[in-house]
Formats: C-alpha cells, sequence, structure tokens
C-alpha cells in the first residue's frame, strides 16, 4: 500500500504543475519556485510533515519535498544552534540532493554528444 500512496500523491503533485504548465503563462522556473516555497510554506504550518508520513517518496522527490526538507533543516537547525540555524540549517538539509544534482548533470555533460536541434 506504500507504493500506491507514494505513486498517487506524487502523481497528484505531478498534475498540478502540468495544469500550471497547460494553463497558466508561468514559466517553468516561475513553476519550479511556486513549488520549493509551497513545500517550505506547508512544511512550517505543519502540513507536510504528515503527508511525507503517509506517502513517502511520493511527496518528498517532487519539488516541494525539496522545500520540505529546507524548512525542517532550518527548524531543526534552530532548536541546536539557535539564530545560525537559520542560516546553516536549509543548506545542511539539502546539500545531498544539490550535490547529487550537480554530480549526475556533470556526468550526463560528460557523456553526452550535443548537437543542433536541426
Amino acid at each position: 500500500m506504500d507504493y500506491v500512496n507514494a505513486f498517487w500523491v506524487g502523481g497528484l503533485l505531478c498534475v498540478v504543475g502540468q495544469l500550471l504548465i497547460d494553463r497558466t503563462r508561468l514559466t517553468p522556473a516561475r513553476i519550479m519556485v511556486l513549488f520549493v516555497t509551497s513545500g517550505v510554506v506547508l512544511g512550517a504550518l505543519g502540513i507536510y510533515g504528515p503527508l511525507v508520513e503517509f506517502a513517502g517518496c511520493g511527496a518528498t522527490v517532487p519539488l516541494t519535498g525539496f522545500g520540505w526538507a529546507l524548512s525542517e533543516g532550518v527548524r531543526k537547525a534552530v532548536e541546536e544552534e539557535d539564530f545560525l540555524g537559520i542560516f546553516t540549517g536549509g543548506l545542511t538539509a539539502g546539500a545531498a540532493g544539490t550535490t547529487a544534482a550537480i554530480f549526475f548533470g556533470y556526468v550526463a555533460a560528460l557523456v553526452a554528444r550535443p548537437r543542433d536541434k536541426s
């Protein structure tokens, strides 16, 4: 049942993104910022945590999950380090995902053979 919940929650988040692309004039960059910001806000309000418990990777893999991870990192760092945690918590929480994206993007750039679209 965990797989089913992850599938439909992640799919629903993707449907929302696709509807924003198809039905609005928002650029993909603005939609990405909207998703990350939504994850931060929902995490701060305590709404996204239960969704992560319910859906697992269906809620953590989309961009809203990245925003939630940033907000959780800041929350935990503020508890441990007080004011300084505001600046370090998000960086610590998002470091693994950001590093993986940079590394695999670099590997893909080395392997790919770029060419014109014509």
